[in-house]
């Protein structure tokens, strides 16, 4: 995913003050798309997005989108089976509590890399690339977008909205919470 970085991090970035990024929650019912920002509370917990994000009570599909650093993103999808998680780079768990906290859940192994050298690791996702398959994502054409290394994060997040059809309403919610 990113090959830019933006330099070392302390170890488990955790503080919400430490973070730039943005979590926002996408619904849609009855055919229309909504978009609304979850807490900067969700950009540091697992627990705490998944929450807000089963709190919304929809009828129709819940997802999260959560740019974080832009060094990675994590879409967050809760069902009554079960969570489904998607880490855009998983090297981000060295760093970063909440892509830690993805791994845990998908019962991956954070990865055995020096800090020092997270510049010189190739990213990789983990989780589950058919997460908005039903939505009208096909797993090939996320991992094309996860693989788009020239980008950041907060631009892979827009291709996905702009793919599914909501990159209206998703702009627009960027542009409240800036």
């Amino acid at each position: 995913m990113a090959a830019q970085r933006v330099g070392n991090k302390s170890p488990s970035v955790s503080s919400i003050e430490d973070l730039d990024g943005f979590a926002v929650a996408v619904t849609r019912e009855d055919g229309l798309w909504k978009c609304r920002a979850l807490t900067d509370s969700a950009l540091t917990s697992l627990d705490t997005a998944v929450t807000e994000l089963r709190e919304l009570r929809s009828s129709g599909a819940v997802f999260g989108l959560l740019n974080v650093d832009d060094e990675f993103f994590v879409i967050i999808r809760p069902a009554p089976s079960g969570t489904r998680l998607l880490v855009s780079d998983a090297t981000m768990a060295i760093d970063y509590d909440l892509a830690a906290d993805v791994l845990d859940a998908l019962n991956v192994d954070i990865p055995d890399i020096d800090p020092d050298e997270l510049d010189d690791v190739e990213p990789w996702e983990e989780g589950d690339l058919a997460i908005l398959k039903d939505m009208g994502l096909p797993e090939p054409v996320l991992a094309v977008i996860l693989s788009e290394t020239d980008l950041y994060p907060d631009e892979q997040l827009e291709e996905i909205a702009q793919r599914l059809g909501f990159d209206d309403v998703w702009a627009a919610a960027l542009d409240k919470l800036r």
